[in-house]
C-alpha cells in the first residue's frame, strides 16, 4: 500500500496506484461522476491504468500533488478521490473530489476537502486554491460555499467542455 499523504479524523488520503484500477473503473463510471465531472473514457482496468499514467501519476511527478485516494481509516476501503489539480486554464491549482454513492451524505467530502486545503497551505505552501464546479452540481457548490468559497465567473476549463463555475476563497473585502 502507498503511504498516506494526509490523515483526517476518519480518512487516509494517499497516492493512487495501479492497484486502484478496479476502484477507479467503478468511480469514474458512476452516473454522478459522468454528469458532474465528465467521461474520462475509463471502461476497464487497462483504461484506468492509462488514466493514472496521464492524470494523477503524471501530476505527482510534475507538481508534487494530484488527486489522492480517500480511504476510510476504520476499514481501509477506498471511498473516493480528493486532491489538487494544476490546469493550464486556471490561475491557481484547484481542489477536486468525487465519492462513491454509498459514501455521500456522511461528511466525508467536507472532511477530505478541509484536509486537502490545510495540506495545500501548510505543507505545499500554496497561496490560493480555486475550485471549478458544474452549474448543476448544487451539492458541491453548497459544500464549497460553506467552506468560504464564492462563485466568481463561468468559464470553460478545458477545450470542448461545458462552462463551469470558478470559485475562489472569499476575501474580507468581498
Amino acid at each position: 500500500m502507498v503511504g498516506a499523504v494526509l490523515t483526517t479524523a476518519r480518512l487516509r488520503l494517499r497516492q493512487l496506484s495501479y492497484d486502484d484500477a478496479a476502484f477507479l473503473v467503478t468511480l469514474l463510471n458512476d452516473p454522478d461522476f459522468l454528469q458532474n465531472i465528465g467521461d474520462r473514457g475509463v471502461r476497464n482496468e487497462g483504461d484506468a491504468c492509462g488514466y493514472l499514467d496521464v492524470g494523477p501519476l503524471a501530476s505527482y511527478a510534475q507538481h508534487g500533488f494530484g488527486l489522492w485516494c480517500c480511504e476510510r481509516l476504520d476499514t481501509g476501503a477506498p471511498i473516493g478521490i480528493c486532491g489538487l489539480l494544476r490546469r493550464d486554464t486556471l490561475p491557481h491549482p484547484d481542489v477536486g473530489y468525487a465519492l462513491l454513492p454509498e459514501a455521500r451524505g456522511h461528511g466525508y467530502a467536507r472532511e477530505a476537502v478541509v484536509g486537502v486545503l490545510r495540506h495545500a497551505r501548510e505543507r505545499l505552501q500554496l497561496s490560493e486554491i480555486v475550485a471549478i464546479v458544474s452549474p448543476a452540481n448544487e451539492r458541491s457548490l453548497h459544500l464549497l460555499e460553506a467552506l468560504g468559497y464564492e462563485r466568481r465567473e463561468m468559464l470553460v476549463a478545458a477545450p470542448g467542455a461545458d462552462p463551469v463555475w470558478l470559485l475562489r476563497p472569499r476575501t474580507h473585502e468581498s
